[in-house]
Order: structure tokens, then C-alpha cells, then sequence
């Protein structure tokens, strides 16, 4: 499942900047995560064709501007089963977030990375359900040492259908 950084929600702080750059050749678009304080995204779908196991949260992102340094990014989910769970949609919390650290891979800047997310803690989740999954940088975390923007230009969640 590709979840596309133009249709990210963001809470009214700490929302990642929609950007468009135009490059030499054509348009690159993508949710620009701050270096200086932790930042979210979250993404809102019905899950089709889950079956069990793990999500695996592929990020697709680079660097706005350094060529070197970590970053450390988090992904939680949020389930909710229609006509059976009983919490308000709009209290409900995320389940505890995984973590990974990724570096930047070399001094080329704005050289694409991706890195996977393995979400273990589900909360539940079962085929058809809401879904909301939160993509967060942690800054505040010692391995995240990249200077400037990180800049995910795709989110690819995939899990096994049976």
C-alpha cells in the first residue's frame, strides 16, 4: 500500500511541510521532517487483504541539505474495528511506536535512501479495519544527527494477506 505524502494529515503542531521542488528535469514532492524537533505525519485508510503478522513501514526519503548524519524515524499504528470496537474515534490512542535508525549514505546530498519500519505492536489490527499510521523523526533521540530536512517523498506499507 503506497501512502502518498500529498495526502498526509498533521495534527495543528509539529506537521511536516508539504514541498514542491522543482527540479532540472521535473517536479519532486515530498513531507520535509525538521532537525530540530520531533515532527509527524499520519495516514488514515481502511487496511485491505491483512492477513497476520507484522506491517512493514517502507520510507523513502533524503536530504534536503546535508550529506552526512543519522536519522531515527518512528511508526505506529492505530486500529479500530467498525460496529465492533467500542473507543471514541477521536480519543483513541496509537500503539507503542517501533523505531530505526537509517545514515545517509555517503556526501552526495538529496541522494534517495529508504529504510524499513518492522511494526510489531498492532493494536489488534484485522482486515478491514481503520487504520491511522503515524510516521514521526525523532530528533530527540542521540542517533538522529542529521543536520536540516529529511524529506520523504513515499511511505510503502506491506504485510502478509494470509
Amino acid at each position: 500500500m503506497f501512502l502518498d505524502p500529498q495526502n498526509a494529515l498533521g495534527l495543528a503542531t509539529a506537521f511536516p511541510q508539504f514541498t514542491k521542488i522543482n527540479g532540472t528535469n521535473l517536479p519532486v514532492s515530498g513531507l520535509a521532517y525538521d532537525a530540530s524537533s520531533q515532527e509527524n505525519g499520519f495516514w488514515q485508510f481502511p487496511i485491505l487483504a491483512y492477513g497476520s503478522g507484522n506491517i512493514t513501514a517502507t520510507v523513502l526519503w533524503y536530504a534536503d541539505t546535508a550529506s552526512s548524519g543519522g536519522v531515527v524515524w518512528g511508526g505506529s499504528i492505530r486500529a479500530i474495528t467498525p460496529d465492533a470496537d467500542t473507543q471514541d474515534i477521536e480519543t483513541d490512542a496509537l500503539a507503542t511506536e517501533t523505531t530505526v535508525a537509517d545514515t545517509h549514505l555517503g556526501t552526495t546530498g538529496q541522494r534517495l535512501h529508504t529504510c524499513a519500519i518492522t511494526v510489531s505492536n498492532l493494536d489488534s489490527v484485522a482486515n478491514l479495519d481503520l487504520v491511522t499510521f503515524r510516521l514521526s523523526r525523532l530528533t530527540a533521540n542521540g542517533s538522529d544527527t542529521m543536520t536540516g530536512d529529511a524529506i520523504v517523498t513515499a511511505v510503502i506499507l506491506s504485510y502478509s494477506d494470509t
